[in-house]
């Protein structure tokens, strides 16, 4: 079950903040850790729900088992068209699933929330939340969208995010608005970062064109927990990766990889605990994974690196204390990582699968997978899928000697938002279409 938590009010509250402005003074919360302990993230969910980006742990890994194989008229459960434009990811509890999506009505933009039925897609509620200006959506670069971020549900509400144009939560039964709230700043290629919880915060990455910033919310209205500035000076400071909570040595830490560095922050205040450095890495995207006490952060444009972070009650810089090894050979810009059975997998954007061995980063295998690839891959046993940018699916079996391509289809649409895996189910958003997928 997750965290227990007092949402309220049941009427809507609406806030702006300008992040560009002095800093308020900050009103600290009280955080109370009513179950954490030995989780790499801060809720605990039932094996049949998919909460949040990349699953219940939050690191593309699924439970159970998934279509090894379809046809164009078999293994088809449903097809949805979409009437809203975006590449967040669906997420799943309880049997509705819920997406974010964008649309244009004359010379207006719509930012919404839609839940539909898992078992027959059927449309349950749908609700419009932001009507950004046209200052606020200018500039999406041509990869991105307006509704990329990946909502995040927990008790029964969920929590939507469109970066700089909104932020909202909602309840799950029916849509209704619990609070809306919108943090102004200057975005570079518009919104990517998903968010995260731990306890009574919604924490979100910030990592504007300039000022770049972490920041938490309050899960109960919607106001400002804290906020806290990279202060890494980089020549490029505009990042899109999504937090990862963790637990080592009984402290909770926000792992928080941005342009030039990755955090960890304290849940309770943001104080920085630690950073590790990497050099002018920026436009960083894909997500932080652990395994074994071991942070795997990929470092972003021009040259991706893969390093690996020693985890522990640390202090300050680890650049030189902690950090066990990088590599720089076919690295992921976009896509996230993956670990199992002691070795890290990595896809890069071109379509390279390599197997690296956790411990010292080095190579064990490669796989080719033809394509370009942006989404994230997710993994259950031995079985992964991949979803290239033109919407070709890989099912690629893998073992810790290598990996092979079991099957593949065209899906015959542009795809960029990361696939999810529930209950044998295989459910892949695609430009016009949502489709759940099942054995043929």
């Amino acid at each position: 079950m997750n965290l227990l938590i007092s949402i309220g009010p049941a009427e809507p509250s609406a806030q702006t903040v300008d992040l560009m402005a002095p800093l308020p003074r900050i009103f600290l919360v009280k955080l109370r850790y009513l179950y954490i302990a030995g989780l790499l993230v801060c809720t605990a969910v039932a094996n049949d729900d998919w909460p949040q980006f990349r699953g219940p742990s939050g690191q593309g890994i699924a439970s159970g088992s998934g279509p090894l194989k379809w046809g164009k008229d078999t293994g088809i459960a449903w097809k949805i068209p979409m009437t809203t434009q975006g590449w967040s990811s669906p997420v799943i509890v309880d049997g509705k699933l819920v997406l974010t999506g964008a649309r244009k009505d004359a010379n207006a933009t719509r930012l919404s929330a839609f839940a539909l039925d898992i078992a027959t897609g059927k449309t349950l509620w749908n609700i419009d939340l932001f009507a950004p200006t046209a200052e606020e959506t200018a500039a999406l670069h041509g990869k991105n969208s307006l509704a990329s971020s990946t909502p995040i549900i927990a008790d029964s509400i969920v929590y939507v995010h469109f970066g700089h144009m909104g932020t909202a939560a909602l309840k799950l039964d029916n849509g209704e608005v619990v609070w809306k709230t919108k943090v102004s700043y200057k975005p570079m290629h518009g919104n990517g970062s998903s968010p995260v919880i731990v306890g009574d915060l919604l924490v979100v990455n910030a990592d504007a064109e300039i000022d770049p910033t972490i920041l938490a919310f309050h899960r109960k209205d919607g106001s400002i927990a804290w906020r806290t500035p990279r202060g890494q000076e980089v020549r490029s400071k505009f990042s899109f990766s999504t937090p990862l909570v963790v637990e080592t040595d009984g402290r909770t830490e926000i792992l928080s990889a941005a342009s030039g560095m990755i955090g960890a922050y304290a849940p309770k205040d943001g104080r920085l605990l630690w950073k590790a450095t990497y050099g002018e890495g920026y436009s960083v995207v894909p997500r932080p994974i652990v395994a074994d006490g071991i942070a795997y952060v990929a470092t972003g444009y021009n040259v991706p690196k893969l390093i690996a972070i020693r985890l522990g009650k640390a202090t300050g810089d680890v650049t030189k204390t902690h950090i066990e090894w990088e590599v720089t050979r076919r690295m992921p810009k976009t896509p996230s990582l993956i670990a199992t059975n002691g070795q890290v997998l990595a896809l890069d954007d071109t379509g390279t699968l390599t197997a690296l061995e956790a411990k010292s980063g080095k190579p064990v295998w490669n796989e080719k997978l033809p394509g370009n690839f942006s989404a994230s891959p997710i993994l259950t046993g031995d079985t992964l899928y991949a979803v290239t940018e033109d919407g070709v699916c890989y099912v690629v079996k893998i073992s810790p000697k290598g990996a092979k391509i079991h099957f593949e289809t065209d899906l015959a649409e542009r795809s960029l938002a990361s696939p999810i895996l529930l209950d044998g189910a295989l459910y892949i958003r695609t430009e016009n279409h949502l489709w759940k997928i099942t054995s043929e």
